[in-house]
């Protein structure tokens, strides 16, 4: 008689343990980035898609058309628009196919779709490489724009190191990090997407106004049939990298709120095509014209190629810094999540304003210390484009899209996400080996922290 109120006690008991565990799940929810505002507008999807697409990779664009040629370049860089807007709009349409649940990050996806276990090893360190090289190489970009800005405004003024305009970069971070989720970055996001637009504009208007080059040439740089493969390697490398936002599309779509008669899906599908038609506007002049008018001997940044007008370039160069600001941003948020998700739910810390100082100054902190360490910019966008962006971009997402809705075989999806899965893994294994060879050749006369 005696055991039976301790058993129903236990049971209550029990009761609360759930009610408590599912209170705390949802204040951790709440204090997370990615899940902590779901309030943004469709336009806010435009501007966070355009911010983290036109990436500085579009100003590397002239320099891989020089290195593919006419015309593998454009079928390459055509190509890549289609494919990557397409395998884009399955990661909008794969956010709520489950009814009642919203896949906010990209591993919660790969998770459903691989197990879950499988689908954390196989999307997270893909996804890792791609954020946090993303995130360095924006570091490397952001000084060397400013290093142009100084240099271009003060011919005259004393040199001044690389690894100090770094880290003047890395300081407005320290302070921007703090900003909490998504929607509290919009109007630095907004800021960066408006410069991506008015430094392609620069690119390739001034690339006009300066008109084709004496002595011009189109055919490829290098003198030996090796080189011009590795060359060609590493171009593809760097136009993989300049289509890369679908590692941030989910966490994009996971602001925008959602009902069963209005899902979210509507109102992002809308900011997708409005900021895929600006990387349109981006890509396509800045890469033919510069091309067109430069031919081989361009820069692997136009801007270094357009010396003149000095007050245009300067210009150009501090749009560049504003918007890597932002795309830098965009790109630390899920590992700004990612980070305090493991710190909160695995390890139990409490989520404070402490923990999140910590851990978000030493992101910024590590991300400097590289950049500062490795500033070889081209062979590492063709390294980190081939490596992670082109599973993550061209191919990830139609391997999924197999997995779950198992299309009809040899039917008109089942081709199209092979057709797009052989070109990503192509790329994937063709474009490392190129940015690698660029970087042990660059790395020959590089002197560290010099």
């Amino acid at each position: 008689m005696e055991t039976q109120p301790s058993s129903d006690n236990g049971y209550a008991g029990n009761n609360t343990s759930s009610e408590e565990n599912l209170k705390r799940q949802k204040e951790i929810d709440e204090w997370l980035p990615i899940t902590s505002s779901r309030n943004a507008k469709w336009w806010y999807s435009a501007f966070h898609n355009v911010t983290a697409m036109v990436g500085a990779g579009v100003l590397s664009l002239p320099y891989a058309l020089s290195e593919l040629g006419w015309g593998p370049g454009v079928a390459v860089l055509v190509l890549s628009w289609i494919i990557t807007l397409y395998t884009l709009w399955q990661m909008v349409e794969m956010h709520e196919m489950v009814p009642g649940k919203r896949f906010d990050r990209y591993h919660e996806l790969g998770q459903y779709a691989f197990g879950e276990k499988l689908g954390l090893y196989i999307v997270v360190p893909q996804q890792l490489i791609v954020e946090v090289g993303v995130c360095i190489v924006y570091m490397v970009t952001g000084g060397k724009s400013l290093e142009k800005f100084h240099d271009t405004v003060c011919s005259t003024c004393k040199q001044i190191k690389l690894t100090y305009f770094i880290m003047i970069f890395a300081s407005v971070h320290f302070v921007l990090s703090h900003l909490p989720n998504f929607n509290s970055i919009s109007g630095v996001s907004l800021a960066a997407a408006v410069m991506s637009l008015s430094y392609s504009t620069i690119a390739w208007g001034a690339s006009v106004a300066k008109g084709v080059q004496p002595e011009v040439q189109y055919g490829y740089k290098s003198k030996t049939a090796a080189g011009t493969v590795f060359n060609f390697f590493s171009g593809l490398g760097d136009i993989a990298f300049a289509y890369a936002g679908h590692n941030v599309v989910l966490e994009i779509q996971a602001t925008i709120p959602s009902t069963p008669e209005k899902p979210s899906k509507g109102p992002m599908w809308k900011g997708v095509i409005v900021a895929y038609i600006v990387v349109a506007l981006c890509y396509f002049p800045v890469a033919l014209i510069g091309y067109w008018m430069f031919g081989n001997s361009i820069e692997d940044n136009i801007l270094i190629s357009l010396e003149k007008p000095s007050w245009l370039i300067a210009m150009a160069n501090i749009f560049v810094v504003i918007h890597v600001i932002g795309s830098y941003q965009i790109y630390a948020m899920p590992v700004f999540d990612m980070m305090e998700t493991v710190l909160v739910k695995k390890l139990n810390f409490r989520p404070s304003t402490t923990l999140r100082f910590f851990v978000r100054n030493f992101y910024v902190a590590f991300t400097m210390f590289i950049a500062i360490t490795f500033p070889f910019f081209g062979g590492l966008l063709g390294f980190f484009g081939g490596f992670a962006f082109a599973p993550t971009t061209y191919f990830l997402p139609c391997i999924i899209w197999l997995a779950i809705y198992k299309p009809k075989k040899f039917g008109l999806s089942w081709w199209t996400n092979w057709i797009c899965i052989v070109f990503g893994v192509c790329l994937m294994v063709l474009s490392p080996i190129g940015g690698l060879r660029q970087i042990i050749l660059q790395a020959k006369e590089y002197e560290f922290y010099s």
